[in-house]
């Protein structure tokens, strides 16, 4: 079966980044895409799901060792997944002494839904 020339120009386009989905009918802004994209990769693995999860419902500010008690998984793993959640700012470090805590950036975390329905050709949500 042949494949259509047009469809391989497309595809080369988006890897290449010379094609952008169209939002509304405007380009969505490139660094909102980036942010939106960095914001899906840090939730692309199912322990940074777990990991975030748990801290959001635990609903303080949590040490590693507590993270890593409740997962289950060696603590420079977590420390490289919370590491990744801090980067895209779902999850706040704030020093306590020689400790430090994790909790849930709530402004960061009440964005998502908003760039998921972008994303999906919806308006954003309008804050209540």
């Amino acid at each position: 079966m042949r494949r259509s020339t047009a469809g391989a120009a497309r595809r080369s386009a988006i890897g290449d980044g010379r094609y952008s989905p169209r939002v509304g009918g405007e380009l969505l802004d490139r660094s909102r895409a980036e942010e939106y994209a960095a914001w899906f990769r840090a939730l692309a693995d199912p322990t940074r799901i777990q990991i975030l999860e748990f801290v959001a419902r635990s609903g303080r500010g949590l040490s590693v060792g507590e993270i890593v008690d409740a997962v289950g998984l060696a603590q420079s793993t977590v420390s490289q997944h919370l590491r990744v959640l801090a980067d895209v700012r779902f999850v706040l470090v704030e020093p306590e002494g020689s400790v430090r805590r994790y909790r849930v950036n709530d402004r960061c975390v009440a964005c998502f839904p908003s760039a998921a329905d972008v994303l999906m050709g919806r308006p954003a949500p309008t804050p209540s």
